[in-house]
């Protein structure tokens, strides 16, 4: 998710940014807890996930699919299989977008009518195999009354003709470049820009049609399909080869270089830089083929069809690990100051994002930890390898371990998120989210050792590649992978007020006591306006 423009400081990164269904509750090895701590500890892990991944569904048909973070995000009653978006821009990035986006979903409950999240675009007809429908908004939903009723289980082919605005973007969505647009859907926000399901768990294939101007290049997810020249205009296809989750849709649109490149294996990559900026920008795009064959020799085979950065001249404070194209400001690789291997470590981040949020997709949005722990870990073992010595991973987690317990007053605890603050959806995207849990899977691997927490990082990505996974599935994981009986110990780490005490490290300590608190509450806060 959005990893905020930082500076280094004092070695410490400050916090930034067809599978078989997994289950939602923890499995885990039978064992005794030896103590009223554990059991407690235990009862509060295990209660935590059933409750939050374990509730009734609301009603098919209705706004929402129960997700605590965002209510209304997502919609019961049918999956999502394939998106074809096409759209068609003027050349002008203040003015909206003509689109007709096709969807074909397969019902999951008898419906009449179904809902999609769409807003900020006027809508012109919506189609359902080929027959007119009547369609409603309300609120950030798309009402679709269906032509006639559909039994669970049938296909249905929904088109969509509309306009996809890139005004008013503060909650996401379209970003306006010096020289176009690309896209920000995190975290609630492709739906902003197309009609669609709008939650991580629904993933589906992608097809973009985008035309242009002839002057301008368009890349998007997935692999390019072909071109079509029409007078001074440029039709421009490209599709996925894995399904994504509306939040990691790419379409980036403007006055662009793209450099071909291969990559570890012979995999195809494409990095796209402002053409004006191609000469500063290409030595930076050029690192990306030997930090994927880092990753791989932690957590094996990249997992997607191409990769490539994407480096947009736009002030969006954040970058963002966009499905085979990640997304970064130009300002991260130009700012002065920032040593080179800062600035790598945190394009692994946004790489690590790829097998951690990409590939693995989170099944709520309270699962989010799992995808920002992991490539904070992985940028931070980075940064410790790179850095020669100035920015050591114990030295960083020591330092988030002393202000956790602010993080997670501030946040919630890492599984256990705050919702999002009012008109600010990235906002769940805090400090806690980041270092806060990070130091989760610092504690796990002083708990199991660094042999069974390689073994679990590898079969993580491997057991769930193309699909959706919860904080259950990782305690059950976790739990197999090294014999323990994890969920009393993951439990507390993942959803409680307090950090629990560090393995190994009994010297650490939290900051405690009102004004230390306070302190670290303070540090907290201003960590989070930073990201």
């Amino acid at each position: 998710m959005p990893s905020p423009l930082r500076r280094p400081s004092h070695g410490l990164v400050r916090p930034v940014r067809p599978v078989r269904p997994a289950r939602d509750l923890p499995r885990v090895p039978r064992g005794r807890i030896p103590s009223r701590a554990g059991r407690r500890a235990a009862a509060l892990g295990l209660a935590a996930v059933a409750t939050l991944t374990a509730a009734a569904p609301p009603a098919a048909g209705s706004h929402g699919i129960g997700d605590r973070v965002f209510p209304t995000l997502g919609n019961n009653g049918y999956h999502v299989s394939s998106y074809d978006i096409a759209l068609d821009y003027s050349g002008r990035n203040d003015r909206p977008l003509s689109a007709v986006t096709r969807i074909t979903a397969r019902t999951t409950a008898d419906l009449d009518r179904l809902d999609l999240d769409y807003a900020a675009g006027t809508v012109h007809s919506v189609q359902v195999d080929g027959v007119p429908a009547a369609y409603s908004r309300s609120g950030e939903h798309l009402v679709v009354d269906l032509p006639l009723p559909a039994t669970s289980g049938r296909q249905l082919r929904i088109v969509v003709r509309h306009l996809s605005n890139p005004a008013g973007t503060s909650d996401g969505g379209w970003i306006r470049t010096t020289d176009g647009l690309a896209m920000a859907n995190q975290a609630d926000a492709a739906h902003r820009v197309f009609p669609c399901n709008d939650h991580p768990s629904d993933k589906a294939y992608f097809t973009f049609h985008v035309t242009a101007p002839r002057a301008l290049t368009v890349v998007a997810n997935g692999v390019p399909l072909g071109r079509d020249d029409r007078d001074t205009r440029r039709t421009w296809t490209y599709r996925t080869a894995h399904p994504m989750a509306t939040e990691l849709a790419q379409v980036s649109i403007g006055k662009s270089a793209v450099l071909p490149r291969s990559g570890p294996h012979g995999l195809p990559m494409r990095d796209v830089v402002p053409e004006a900026d191609r000469a500063t920008l290409s030595p930076w795009a050029a690192k990306t083929p030997d930090q994927l064959a880092w990753m791989e020799r932690k957590v094996g085979r990249f997992p997607f069809e191409t990769y490539g950065v994407l480096i947009a001249d736009a002030k969006t404070g954040f970058e963002l690990e966009t499905q085979t194209l990640s997304l970064f400001e130009k300002r991260l690789f130009t700012t002065a100051g920032l040593p080179a291997w800062y600035v790598e470590s945190v394009m692994v981040h946004e790489l690590s994002h790829q097998w951690f949020g990409d590939s693995v997709s989170p099944r709520r949005w309270s699962d989010a930890w799992l995808n920002e722990a992991h490539a904070t870990w992985y940028e931070a073992l980075y940064a410790q390898e790179r850095s020669k010595g100035k920015a050591p991973l114990e030295a960083r987690m020591r330092r988030a371990y002393q202000w956790s317990d602010g993080w997670r007053a501030s946040g919630g605890p890492p599984a256990l998120p705050k919702p999002a603050d009012p008109g600010k959806k990235t906002s769940i995207f805090r400090p806690v989210l980041y270092d806060g849990s990070a130091l989760v899977l610092y504690a796990l691997r002083e708990k199991i050792g660094q042999a069974a927490f390689d073994r679990l990082e590898r079969a993580w990505v491997d057991h769930h590649r193309d699909g959706v996974a919860g904080t259950g599935d990782f305690i059950a994981l976790a739990s197999r992978i090294s014999g323990q009986r994890l969920g009393g110990f993951l439990g507390s780490w993942l959803y409680g007020a307090k950090t629990p005490p560090m393995p190994g490290h009994p010297d650490w300590k939290s900051a405690t006591g009102t004004k230390t608190t306070a302190a670290a509450r303070g540090r907290a806060r201003q960590a989070g306006k930073s990201a």
